[in-house]
């Protein structure tokens, strides 16, 4: 059995190369610092949606967007939010283990569907949206998490929310940074996923280091590096 994180598989869908080198050879890219004020927004707001899940009301974001949603209450919450854990799912198709650790699950008191809802952090003058191309990796994040819940036998519904804390420059005050709150509506689409399992699969099966993706920044990094050292020869 193969146990992939969600991170794995974007992974995979960005650079087939560099997912067979750091799964089948143990060379992975160089890793980024990490974002500490991000993990600890992340943090705060888990924090303050606990609050409202323990007393099972809604959060003012939602009674601002006219959702009849609330925090879900549920006992395996921090294991699914645990990066070590998540929550998981075994493809017998593929062979592998799937898992993603979420930031939170909403729930309709009346029809008891669930809702992913994914934390981001940023600091922007200009209108938040998901219609960058980099947030296509947001995207796929999102349906992954819908697409295990639903294979854990819950009622997960593909309208998903991202729920941004943005940091403006002109919002500090008295040492205190303030945040705009804003919840941006994704309805996914997990189609892709079981066939891409599978591709994985294929990929890991073969003895070929696949081809790069000439969008690849880390594989042209390394090739520009290979013609500078032959052409010193």
């Amino acid at each position: 059995m193969i146990k992939l994180s969600r991170t794995k598989v974007d992974l995979f869908v960005e650079c087939q190369r560099c997912f067979y080198l750091s799964e089948k050879h143990k060379i992975s890219r160089p890793s980024s610092f990490p974002l500490t004020l991000n993990l600890a927004i992340d943090q705060m707001l888990k924090n303050e949606f606990d609050e409202y899940r323990e007393i099972q009301y809604q959060h003012p974001i939602a009674i601002e967007n006219n959702l009849n949603l609330i925090p879900f209450a549920h006992e395996k919450l921090n294991e699914w939010r645990n990066n070590k854990k998540g929550i998981r799912y075994y493809d017998p198709n593929s062979d592998i283990e799937l898992f993603g650790a979420i930031d939170d699950v909403w729930i309709n008191p009346e029809t008891k569907k669930l809702y992913i809802v994914d934390y981001k952090a940023t600091s922007t003058q200009k209108e938040i949206t998901l219609d960058d191309e980099w947030k296509d990796v947001y995207k796929r994040q999102i349906e992954i998490y819908q697409w295990l819940f639903f294979k854990n036998g819950f009622d997960i519904s593909n309208e998903g929310y991202f729920l941004y804390a943005n940091g403006k420059t002109n919002n500090f005050s008295n040492n205190a940074f303030k945040f705009d709150m804003i919840l941006l509506k994704y309805i996914g689409n997990w189609d892709w996923i079981e066939s891409t399992l599978m591709d994985i699969k294929s990929c890991l099966d073969s003895d070929n280091i696949p081809e790069k993706n000439a969008n690849c920044k880390y594989c042209n990094y390394y090739d520009n590096i290979k013609k500078l050292d032959n052409e010193k020869k």
